[in-house]
């Protein structure tokens, strides 16, 4: 029996997560799994991962065979690495965290307040004026092509 470290998809429609289970190659996807050894949520921001090391490194000695995504996060974790005798990876990163728009935006309505006051940045020009511009712009190249 080949057995495969494969991911078993939960959740909504649009917000999947996913658990790392170890099963029989022959099961379906979410079919049913010998043992669950971590997490993967991919929508939260940074990604949650939590694999639990010790189990993945008994199945991969016993020769359980991951699928490409799990050993892509196996080797994100350094699991994979250890399995293999590799120099563990960089510890990943934490992102900081983003500024609020809205208290960006808020901010600097405070500092400009009296300048913005919601109106359109450049004047509106009156028809009578765009009138009097159009006729001085056909006017002029008439007299350039007489001298």
């Amino acid at each position: 029996m080949a057995v495969k470290i494969k991911l078993k998809r939960l959740g909504k429609i649009r917000s999947p997560h996913y658990r790392i289970i170890v099963a029989d190659s022959r099961t379906r996807r979410d079919g049913r799994a010998i043992e669950e050894i971590g997490l993967y949520h991919p929508v939260q921001n940074p990604s949650r991962i939590e694999v639990n090391a010790e189990r993945a490194q008994y199945w991969l000695s016993v020769g359980a065979q991951p699928t490409e995504p799990v050993l892509a996060i196996l080797k994100l974790t350094g699991d994979w690495q250890a399995h293999k005798g590799l120099p563990a990876p960089a510890p990943l990163l934490q992102p900081e965290p983003k500024a609020d728009k809205r208290a960006l935006f808020d901010a600097l309505t405070k500092d400009g307040g009296e300048e913005s006051k919601g109106e359109a940045i450049t004047p509106k020009a009156k028809k009578a004026d765009k009138k009097a511009d159009e006729a001085a712009d056909a006017a002029a190249p008439a007299e350039s092509t007489e001298a």
